[in-house]
């Protein structure tokens, strides 16, 4: 429900940017008439060029997008906000999951070394991220061995490492289905040439240039959402390496520790 939450909101928060920046663009198509009154009209000719050059760049991805058959640019657009919703909600998880792993080890060391292993405890439970999970579940089993404690620190491990990585699968299948659903519009964009060819009898560049536009435009958006996509995809497999190599070391510390911590006190 929480990751429901996270994907509507991220989903609202784009739709609101796209927003904006309509009203934007609305605002200084309305404001351009009102300037072009006050100047002269030997003035007008000199700066339209500069209101062309910075309007030029969103107005023809605009344009492109509309030329590209609403269908299947429709389809691109979707796979890059949902690709993006799953992206975001990911590194908002792994970053709230990251933690000092050096200075949560220092205080279980400190507190065992006490003989407080209830307030090792509350320390665990009182920090935030799969780390501190860990060293709880250890925790829980330190009267029963060190072996034991190694088996439930491994096999909990795996499975907060599948926390970590859950929806990455929903990220790949984004990345593929984006150049995927842009060469569909390019067969299906040929096919239209063809078509059109054969209509009119007639293999001249006029005929044939409306199916090859929109050919060329859906693979190329297909291809810029999973290079988009894919650049997410990299940098969440990087916080999920991160995280999970500070798992491995708080692990083989909190035995260190629970060693120390029997050898002290049950002798």
């Amino acid at each position: 429900m929480k990751k429901l939450f996270a994907i509507l909101a991220v989903m609202g928060v784009l739709s609101f940017g796209m927003t904006q920046a309509a009203m934007a663009q609305d605002s200084t198509a309305t404001a351009a008439p009102e300037q072009s009154e006050q100047v002269a009209p030997a003035t007008d000719e000199a700066e339209a060029p500069a209101v062309v050059e910075e309007t030029s760049m969103h107005k023809e991805l605009k344009t492109k997008f509309i030329e590209g058959d609403a269908g299947f640019m429709s389809l691109v657009a979707i796979a890059l906000v949902l690709g993006l919703a799953f992206c975001i909600e990911r590194i908002i998880y792994l970053s709230l999951a990251e933690i000092n792993a050096k200075k949560l080890m220092g205080k279980l060391e400190a507190a065992l070394a006490k003989g407080d292993v209830e307030g090792a405890k509350d320390i665990c439970r009182n920090t935030r991220g799969p780390i501190a999970s860990i060293c709880y579940q250890g925790l829980m089993r330190i009267e029963d061995g060190v072996d034991v404690v190694e088996r439930s620190v491994v096999s909990y491990g795996g499975v907060q490492a599948g926390y970590l990585e859950k929806g990455c699968s929903w990220i790949t299948l984004f990345i593929a289905m984006a150049p995927s659903l842009g060469f569909l519009g390019t067969v299906i964009g040929m096919v239209m040439a063809f078509d059109n060819i054969q209509r009119a009898g007639d293999i001249s560049p006029t005929v044939v240039a409306g199916g090859m536009k929109v050919a060329l435009i859906t693979t190329i958006f297909g291809l810029i959402v999973a290079l988009i996509l894919q650049v997410f995809y990299n940098y969440i497999l990087a916080k999920i390496e991160a995280i999970t190599s500070q798992m491995e070391d708080s692990s083989i510390t909190l035995l260190d520790i629970i060693m120390k911590y029997n050898l002290k006190y049950k002798k």
